[in-house]
């Protein structure tokens, strides 16, 4: 087996498509109610990460010189520099043959170069990725649930909808598709920090670190992802302070199905229905400017109840569950 490291700034074509494929190959047979990746996903990851922090990716190749494997590796920068990400991928076809041993062990060695004492990886539950990251010696830490919206029939919430309006009547909402104004910058990133009330269970990670700059770093990211993104904001009408948000990012490319994103209110602002009012006011929206939006996807933490007592609201089922590992350096 050979692994090669690829440079974001000189992808050859032909080292792209065979990630992949593997990526798909893997998808297919582990988790199909995934959407499928495409080059242009892949590369604007290799590019640009979520916001601005991109993993750095290797190949394996057979004797014969096809993609085998993936290993992506990610240095959080932004925070959490105590840490490191390693995801590997193997085509199903390949697997058993100690390939993902070999490359997972390769990204470790990468993280630990790097200084982090913390090893970090992810799997779908009832995937081969379960066994093996249990092999590798990391523990489970956090469990997630993915629950997916179908926009054509949602549940009748002209009442709540009402009822949280009625609770919410000190605050206006405030539309802001694409790139934050520069004015609201500060206020946007004050009010983003407030996702790190979410629950993380055992995970040893540190508060988020938000700025303008990462803010920006993000909305250059989802540009390069080809999305559309739609940002919903709560105002007291008082103060003019922003209270909570929540944020849906739709793919140009497969105009069908969206992203729902962060949905945060600021703690004291909380117990009037916030958020609920933001998640169901974003769906109107969506339906007059992505009338052809279908689905929306959304995580949680297992263990985040109070959200996920608002996503079951919304009409929002189960279609996965996954974990997320961890093993001190």
């Amino acid at each position: 087996m050979d692994l090669t490291w690829l440079d974001p700034g000189h992808l050859d074509e032909r080292d792209v498509a065979g990630a992949v494929a593997v990526l798909e190959a893997s998808r297919l047979a582990d988790y199909p109610h995934q959407l499928g990746p495409t080059v242009s996903w892949f590369t604007a990851r290799l590019r640009h990460g979520w916001d601005g922090d991109p993993p750095t990716a290797g190949l394996a190749r057979d004797g014969r010189g096809r993609v085998v494997g993936v290993v992506e590796v990610s240095l959080p920068k932004w925070d959490n520099t105590h840490a490191g990400w390693v995801d590997v991928t193997v085509d199903p076809v390949s697997r058993g043959q100690g390939i993902g041993r070999r490359i997972f062990e390769e990204g470790v060695d990468r993280i630990k170069a790097a200084g982090r004492s913390l090893l970090l990886s992810e799997s779908f539950e009832m995937s081969p990725g379960v066994g093996f990251l249990k092999a590798m010696g990391l523990d489970r830490a956090s469990d997630v649930v993915q629950r997916r919206q179908d926009l054509l029939s949602p549940p009748g919430l002209a009442e709540t909808y009402a009822d949280a309006e009625r609770r919410t009547g000190d605050y206006e909402l405030l539309r802001l598709p694409g790139p934050v104004p520069d004015e609201l910058l500060a206020d946007v990133v004050a009010m983003t920090a407030a996702i790190n009330d979410a629950p993380i269970d055992d995970l040893d990670i540190e508060d988020e670190v938000f700025s303008p700059r990462r803010i920006r770093a993000f909305e250059t990211s989802q540009r390069a992802y080809c999305r559309r993104t739609y940002r919903l904001v709560a105002r007291e009408r008082r103060t003019g302070e922003l209270a909570g948000h929540t944020q849906v990012a739709v793919e140009a490319d497969r105009p069908w199905f969206g992203a729902q994103l962060d949905t945060s209110v600021l703690r004291a602002h909380r117990g009037r229905r916030l958020g609920l009012l933001l998640k169901i006011a974003m769906m109107r929206w969506l339906a007059d400017v992505e009338p052809q939006l279908l689905l929306l996807d959304t995580w949680n933490a297992a263990s985040n109840a109070h959200m996920i007592r608002v996503n079951e609201a919304l009409g929002y089922r189960v279609v996965a569950t996954a974990a997320e590992w961890q093993r001190h350096l």
